[in-house]
């Protein structure tokens, strides 16, 4: 059994005296791990770094086997090491995809989004909007998308303020009612709507966390939503205070 295709790598782990088990997300082959000989050798090191682009090709005696890889880099993205925000996001998008998605499943569109999402490094005007609709995609991917279409208490779509932490749909002030302190925030920015500032950002980042950590992680089985996922988050809000 094998094949070859371009992947991104999401985490890499020692195997052994001098071997590691390296884990990539393909367009084809989604989130898949493999074994690559010497990979902790000091000319493989600096090519399996969470975030890298690579061609990688798997050969396994069967299917179901563990297989291994062989990997040739396409683009590196160590620029980001050196800035702390690219960083935290670039481990937060990794964490994330190895948690959410199931092993050997294609996710195409998410794909594509996540290599246009980490080919922003660097450029942090226009990373922290690009990362927020992508953790929307990676919502809607897994089965927990938001439904903002139309007010869930009176079927309107007017003065849509809110999300309901429970079903994920939109809710108006008039709908909102009495509930209105219990309910998660729906700034513009989610809707697509105004110039996307910064405090509209941290709102959002606040619903779209909510399913991540307390609808998609719990149904994933015991394990916590990655950690890094708030430390990016945390990093953002800090960044923000200080510009103010």
């Amino acid at each position: 059994m094998d094949w070859r295709d371009q992947g991104i790598i999401l985490a890499v782990r020692r195997h052994g005296e001098n071997a590691a088990i390296v884990e990539v997300f393909t367009p084809s082959r989604g989130r898949h791990v493999g074994v690559v000989r010497g990979g902790t050798s000091r000319r493989m090191t600096p090519i399996l770094q969470p975030g890298a682009q690579v061609d990688i090709s798997w050969r396994a005696r069967l299917e179901d086997h563990l297989g291994h890889f062989t990997v040739e880099p396409v683009r590196s993205r160590a620029a980001a090491m050196s800035d702390r925000m690219s960083l935290a996001g670039l481990n937060a998008v990794c964490a994330l995809l190895s948690f959410c998605l199931p092993e050997r499943e294609a996710h195409l569109a998410l794909y594509q989004r996540t290599e246009a999402l980490l080919d922003l490094l660097g450029d942090d005007d226009l990373w922290p909007l690009a990362y927020l609709r992508w953790e929307v995609a990676l919502l809607e991917e897994t089965g927990y998308g938001l439904d903002l279409s139309a007010c869930a208490v009176t079927g309107r779509n007017v003065s849509l303020d809110y999300v309901s932490p429970r079903t994920g749909r939109a809710v108006s002030a008039q709908g909102a009612g009495d509930w209105a302190a219990r309910l998660l925030p729906l700034p513009p920015v989610l809707k697509g709507e105004g110039d996307a500032p910064d405090h509209e950002i941290a709102d959002a980042f606040r619903t779209t966390g909510h399913f991540l950590q307390n609808k998609l992680a719990p149904d994933l089985g015991s394990k916590p939503l990655p950690e890094a996922r708030q430390r990016y988050v945390d990093l953002f809000a800090r960044r923000r205070k200080a510009a103010e």
